[in-house]
């Protein structure tokens, strides 16, 4: 593996062809197989309105992956938490803390995570990202002991102390994960501009807490590995198109055929999806994790979440074991 120690993000991808309950199988799939390989932990993230993810349902889903392993670590990347009631938030990973102790972390986000339609569909209003900062902190007190017994608490929740990571892509997230002091997740898996930045800004201006005594920065990185460095780049060339395809399918009542994406691949819209993936590792066992590991480096970086991006899960699943065992 590489220098630094390595989860996994899994949007329970529907593959091209295939259906949701396929998605689910294969999250457990990928769940197992990265536990037998010694990954660190895998997240879900919440997404609304996207036919291709399978994960909005995020805690329900975790539930499912903890009942189908033993060991590793599950956690939201993330929750987006203007879209929820803390106290629910805190009473839902409460409930998966108590039943998978020392398993269980939540990443909270201030993006709605979907677009304005489906924001309004889940009845909140764009005034609920300004209140991110205070949401925390109350969802923080619930699931500590500091609130009276007489008061509104957490049950379940209450005394679990379930760990919170700040998710974001700008100063924002950067900030305020410095200033409560937890750890900064940047997601420069699809958002990477801001990256060297919001990490050097956390870092400098980073508080001690509870949780934690130094910063803890995790940063996503898209990963294709394949036998090969031929093949893994045939596998992104191909996972590139399929991720046009997805993103201009959007709001259409037909999704686009292959060929279709292929005409809008180099169009302003299809280079604005491509230029996500700039902080892609691609390549065979040693180069994948080479580039891993300069990344790894680039980004200041105490742990690495990939974001598998080869277009199916047989390719995604093979990618994972060939980066945790790259002599293998």
């Amino acid at each position: 593996m590489t220098a630094v120690p390595l989860s996994i993000l899994d949007l329970a991808t529907v593959d091209h062809g295939g259906n949701i309950a396929e998605a689910l199988r294969h999250s457990v799939e990928l769940a197992r197989t990265a536990e037998a390989l010694g990954y660190e932990r895998m997240w879900y993230a919440e997404h609304h309105n996207m036919s291709s993810i399978a994960s909005s349902a995020t805690s329900v889903l975790i539930a499912h992956i903890a009942s189908q392993t033993e060991r590793i670590r599950l956690g939201s990347a993330g929750i987006m938490l203007p879209n929820h009631s803390p106290l629910v938030i805190a009473e839902q990973f409460g409930t998966l803390a108590t039943l998978h102790p020392n398993r269980i972390d939540l990443g909270l986000g201030r993006a709605p995570g979907t677009d304005g339609a489906t924001f309004r569909a889940l009845r909140r209003t764009h005034q609920a990202s300004d209140n991110f900062p205070n949401d925390v902190v109350e969802l923080q007190k619930y699931l500590g002991t500091d609130i009276a017994s007489t008061a509104v608490n957490a049950y379940p929740g209450r005394g679990t102390n379930v760990p919170l990571t700040i998710l974001g892509s700008s100063l924002f997230g950067a900030n305020l994960a410095a200033q409560l002091g937890l750890p900064y997740g940047f997601a420069s898996h699809f958002a990477p501009e801001a990256l060297t930045t919001a990490v050097a800004h956390y870092r400098a201006n980073f508080r001690p807490s509870e949780q934690l005594e130094k910063p803890y920065v995790l940063a996503g990185v898209n990963v294709v590995a394949a036998a090969t460095d031929e093949e893994a780049e045939a596998q992104f060339t191909r996972g590139e198109l399929e991720r046009v395809r997805k993103f201009l399918s959007r709001g259409r009542e037909v999704e686009l055929t292959l060929d279709q994406a292929g005409e809008l691949y180099d169009t302003p819209a299809g280079q604005q999806i491509r230029d996500m993936l700039r902080y892609t590792a691609i390549g065979g066992p040693e180069r994948v994790i080479d580039e891993l590991d300069a990344f790894a480096r680039h980004a200041d970086a105490d742990e690495l979440i990939l974001a598998f991006a080869a277009p199916t899960h047989a390719e995604r699943l093979a990618g994972a074991r060939i980066v945790a065992s790259p002599k293998s």
